[in-house]
C-alpha cells in the first residue's frame, strides 16, 4: 500500500488576503490537495496572529476573511483536513511539552528574534525592548503545529525554512529523551516551490500588508481597478516599446494568464502598447479570473454560521488525529494516571513477556475513558466515555480476563462489546487487511500466556 505524504499548511490571520497570498500560496495548496497520494492539513494560524495584532477585530475579520477565501479558491473540505489552530487545544498543550525539551540557543538564533534584537541596538535601545516572548517561542509554537499532525512536507517561503529546521532539532531532542526506541515525530521537510509566483505589490517591493502595497483578492471590480491603476510603471509613452522583463504589471499578468495569454502580451507591449490599456488588460483577466470565487466568496462571508460549522467539523477530524497522540506523549513524559498500567500477560520462564497496557484517562467534560495499546505501543482501541471510573476498571478487568471476545467489524473499523453493549472502537484503517491484522494483535494482546 502507497504511503500517503502527509502536507501541512497555515495562513497567519492578521489582514485581508490579497493577490500575493493566492498565487503564492492558497493556490498552489488547493491545486496540491487534490493529488491522491496527498493528506492535506491546512489551518488558520491565529494563535500566531495575537503575536504580530493586539487588534482583536481585525483578527476576527480575518480569520473569517482566509476562511471564506480557501473556501471560494475551490478547497474540498471532504478531502482534507481545514481548522482554525486556536480550535485544537492540544497544540498549546504540545508547545508547553516542546518548549521543555528546546533549547534556549535555538531559539536566540531564530531570524525573527535577530532581526529584532538587531534593530533596537541600531537605534540605541535595550536589546530586548518591545519583544514578546510570543516573537521569541514563536519556532515553538510552529513546531507543535508541524509535529502535532507529523507532517511530512511543509510548503514554505525561504524565509520560513529555518523554522522547519528548528522543528526537526526540537522534535529529535524530544525523541531522543522520551522515546526509548520509538520515534514519536516524524521528521519534516519544507517544500520549497520555486515555480510559485512571488508577486510584486503596486509600488514593485513584494506585495505585503506590512508595506500597504496589496491589491485585495475579492475586493469589488470598482476597488480591483481602482488598485491596479495605481500599479507603479516607467515613463514610457504609448507608442515606445516597454520592458516585460522589467515591468511589475506583467509579472502580475503572468501569474495568473495562460502562455499563450503572457506571450500574445509581451508582444503587445514591445510593440508599444500604453501603461493605461496594458493596465485595463490586466484588470480584465483578473476580473474574469476571480469573478466567479468572488461571488462565492461574499456569499460566504454573509454565511459566518456555515463557515463555523465547516471548521468545526475540521476542527473534529484533526482533534481525531491530536487527542491520542497528545495522551501518548503526556504518558511518555510522566503525565500518567495513577492507575496502575496493566501487564496482562507474564512469562516466569521469559524477561520480556507478550504484555498489553490499558492507559487511563479523564476527559474535559468528567467522563472516564481508556485506550488499550499493544506490546509495541500501537493503539488498538479507545473505550467509550464511562460516567465514573470505577466503570471503566471494571470494564479493562473483564477484557484482562481472557474470555471470548465480541469483536464486530465494518468497512475499515471495528468495536469490542461486552455483554451487549459496546464499550472500545478501533480507528479507521486504510483498507479491510490493515482492519483484520489489528483485530488478530487485539486477539494477541488479550490472550494470556501459557507457561
Amino acid at each position: 500500500m502507497t504511503t500517503r505524504t502527509r502536507i501541512l499548511t497555515g495562513i497567519t490571520t492578521t489582514g485581508t488576503p490579497h493577490l500575493g497570498n493566492y498565487a503564492g500560496a492558497i493556490r498552489p495548496a488547493i491545486l496540491a490537495s487534490r493529488d491522491s497520494n496527498a493528506d492535506s492539513f491546512y489551518f488558520l494560524a491565529d494563535y500566531h496572529a495575537l503575536i504580530k495584532c493586539d487588534d482583536p477585530l481585525r483578527i476576527q475579520r480575518s480569520r473569517l476573511e482566509i476562511a471564506a477565501t480557501w473556501l471560494a479558491g475551490g478547497l474540498d473540505v471532504d478531502r482534507v483536513t481545514f481548522y482554525r489552530q486556536s480550535d485544537i487545544p492540544e497544540i498549546p498543550e504540545l508547545t508547553w511539552l516542546l518548549t521543555c525539551v528546546a533549547a534556549k540557543g535555538l531559539l536566540n538564533r531564530a531570524h525573527a528574534y535577530k532581526a529584532s534584537v538587531d534593530k533596537n541596538v541600531e537605534a540605541g535601545e535595550d536589546p530586548d525592548a518591545g519583544i514578546t516572548m510570543g516573537l521569541y517561542s514563536y519556532p515553538v509554537l510552529m513546531a507543535a503545529d508541524i509535529l502535532m499532525f507529523n507532517a511530512h512536507k511543509v510548503p514554505v517561503g525561504r524565509d520560513q525554512i529555518q523554522h522547519v529546521e528548528m522543528a526537526r532539532d526540537i522534535g529529535q531532542r524530544f525523541n531522543h529523551l522520551f522515546g526509548q526506541g520509538k520515534e514519536f515525530f516524524t521528521m519534516p521537510e519544507a517544500l520549497i516551490e520555486e515555480s510559485v509566483a512571488t508577486l510584486p505589490g503596486l509600488d514593485g517591493r513584494k506585495m505585503s500588508k506590512s508595506y500597504d502595497n496589496t491589491i485585495p483578492l475579492f475586493s469589488s471590480a470598482k476597488d480591483m481597478k481602482d488598485a491596479i491603476s495605481r500599479i507603479v510603471t516607467d515613463s514610457r509613452a504609448p507608442g515606445e516599446a516597454k520592458d516585460p522583463d522589467n515591468s511589475h504589471l506583467f509579472t502580475l499578468f503572468q501569474a495568473f494568464a495562460t502562455p499563450a495569454q503572457s506571450d500574445e502580451f509581451r508582444s503587445e507591449l514591445l510593440q508599444g502598447l500604453g501603461w493605461g490599456e496594458a493596465k485595463n488588460r490586466l484588470f480584465q483577466l483578473l476580473d474574469s479570473e476571480l469573478g466567479e470565487s468572488r461571488e462565492r466568496y461574499h456569499q460566504l462571508i454573509e454565511r459566518p454560521a456555515d463557515l463555523e460549522d465547516i471548521l468545526q467539523l475540521g476542527a473534529k477530524k484533526a482533534r481525531a488525529v491530536a487527542t491520542p497522540f497528545l495522551n501518548e506523549l503526556r504518558e511518555a513524559v510522566g503525565l500518567r494516571s495513577f492507575v496502575s498500567q496493566v501487564q496482562v500477560a507474564t512469562s516466569t520462564k521469559k524477561k520480556v513477556a507478550k504484555a498489553a497496557r490499558f492507559v487511563s484517562f479523564r476527559e474535559g467534560d468528567g467522563s472516564f475513558r481508556f485506550r488499550l495499546l499493544a506490546a509495541d505501543g500501537e493503539q488498538l482501541v479507545l473505550s467509550r466515555n464511562f460516567a465514573d471510573g470505577k466503570t471503566a476498571g471494571q470494564v479493562t478487568k473483564q477484557l484482562q480476563a481472557g474470555q471470548p471476545l465480541d469483536v464486530r467489524s465494518d468497512e475499515l473499523s471495528f468495536s469490542v462489546w461486552l455483554d451487549g453493549a459496546c464499550v472500545a472502537d478501533s480507528p479507521a484503517f486504510a483498507d479491510s487487511a490493515a482492519r483484520d491484522a489489528a483485530i488478530e494483535a487485539l486477539r494477541v494482546a488479550l490472550t494470556p500466556v501459557q507457561d
